[in-house]
């Protein structure tokens, strides 16, 4: 996708009510939704049909969960926006593990949902505020189990609040550091990590409790 077309979307809820006011709340932003489903059979189909840019998928539909509707189309190259009413560790987590890119509480309003598409488009992690912090704290206490990579103190620092959410430009200022300094930061540890993008990353963090 170039920078000059415009986002597509694909919006699964089924709650048509709400689905109707999210897909109004993104075209009334200038977005473009060419989907819409209210079941995660449907969201499958349709993304497989359209090949949007990102889905906005609640978690619990009927037929599939928004769980496995998000295993489903990210091999597709569609990056998945949960959008739910629970803030639940399990639930956020099995999303994550399904290989969702954000995760965004139903109670954020329409400039923080709007902002988290675009930020998901763009391959950025992006979760309602608290939510990466509590799996961090969850996850924490397998790290050692784990085996994980060594990486320094500032690598893990860099690493923490990349997963938080933070952007390069917020964590350089956050720790008074260059942007080149934080990029080389998050590619040395993608190198040991063997891992290729940010969400991946992320998602790494998340698991793994690295802090």
């Amino acid at each position: 996708m170039s920078p000059a077309e415009p986002l597509r979307l694909v919006v699964a809820d089924d709650h048509p009510i709400w689905r109707d006011a999210v897909e109004r709340d993104l075209v009334a932003a200038g977005l473009t939704v060419v989907g819409t489903a209210g079941d995660g059979e449907k969201a499958v189909r349709v993304c497989l049909a359209v090949k949007p840019d990102v889905l906005i998928c609640d978690l619990q539909m009927p037929g599939l969960s928004g769980v496995e509707v998000t295993a489903r189309v990210v091999p597709l190259g569609v990056r998945v926006l949960v959008l739910s009413a629970s803030g639940e560790q399990q639930d956020v987590l099995e999303a994550v593990k399904a290989g969702a890119t954000g995760y965004l509480l139903k109670s954020a309003e329409a400039g923080q949902l709007v902002d988290a598409v675009r930020r998901t488009a763009g391959g950025e992690a992006v979760f309602t505020a608290g939510l990466a912090g509590l799996l961090l704290g969850e996850y924490r206490r397998t790290a050692a189990e784990a085996g994980a990579p060594q990486l320094t103190a500032r690598e893990t620092e860099v690493l923490r609040l990349v997963a938080k959410g933070l952007t390069a430009k917020q964590v350089a200022e956050r720790l008074t550091l260059s942007h080149r300094t934080v990029e080389n930061h998050v590619q040395n540890t993608l190198t040991k990590l063997q891992l290729h993008n940010r969400s991946q990353l992320v998602r790494y963090a998340l698991e793994q409790g690295l802090d």
